[in-house]
């Protein structure tokens, strides 16, 4: 069975998409988006589509699109649906696959399970993204904790925008993760620069080369 990534965010708007396009190209994984809340006229699966056009990653279809930009389940209500985590099928890959999540870790999914629950069911190691700005110290330890309490496997933290307020080393010291990389302000955002900034990623044993 192929190993699964779940990608999370301390919140929305962290950057969660372009990080999940590098981590996928610096350690060759399919990509996956289960649920896309809003945003439809250009899905994030299309916008990671882009940006590994010359890699041998596949961009699996996002399985639930919901006209809302708000959480999962307000999304789905407004839609006229509930979702069921049993309703979202991984995809089979022969590759690593990445799973990009919808918010944070606790983001709801329906009126009983969230985000965590998916993580749970699905059994997915996790990788956290961070933005750096005033307030994500706590968000950020926050999400670290409640997936330490809950004892699911943590592979690292990915840090998202410059460190204006020197964020990174308080957070890297005090809860003891794996920084797995750090993405500088991009005022553009090609090829070029994903593959550069993949290349400074922290490659766990298993990237194979």
């Amino acid at each position: 069975m192929a190993r699964k990534v779940f990608v999370t965010g301390i919140g929305t708007d962290v950057g969660k998409t372009v990080a999940s396009a590098i981590l996928a190209r610096a350690w060759k994984m399919d990509y996956w988006k289960p649920i896309q809340a809003g945003h439809l006229d250009d899905l994030e699966s299309d916008k990671v589509k882009r940006l590994l056009t010359d890699t041998k990653s596949k961009v699996h279809p996002t399985h639930i699109q919901l006209t809302q930009a708000t959480s999962p389940h307000f999304a789905a209500q407004h839609d006229g649906m509930e979702i069921q985590i049993q309703q979202l099928e991984v995809p089979i890959t022969e590759r690593p696959l990445l799973i990009e999540g919808a918010g944070g870790i606790m983001a709801p999914i329906n009126s009983q399970q969230t985000m965590l629950d998916f993580v749970k069911h699905h059994h997915c190691e996790i990788v956290v993204v961070s933005r750096n700005y005033v307030g994500s110290i706590n968000h950020t330890l926050l999400t670290l904790e409640i997936i330490q309490q809950q004892q699911l496997p943590l592979i690292g933290i990915i840090f998202n925008d410059n460190d204006y307020y020197q964020s990174i080393p308080f957070i890297t010291n005090y809860a003891k993760v794996q920084v797995i990389g750090e993405i500088p302000l991009l005022k553009k955002i090609d090829l070029d620069t994903i593959n550069s900034i993949a290349s400074t990623f922290y490659k766990p044993d298993w990237v194979k080369e």
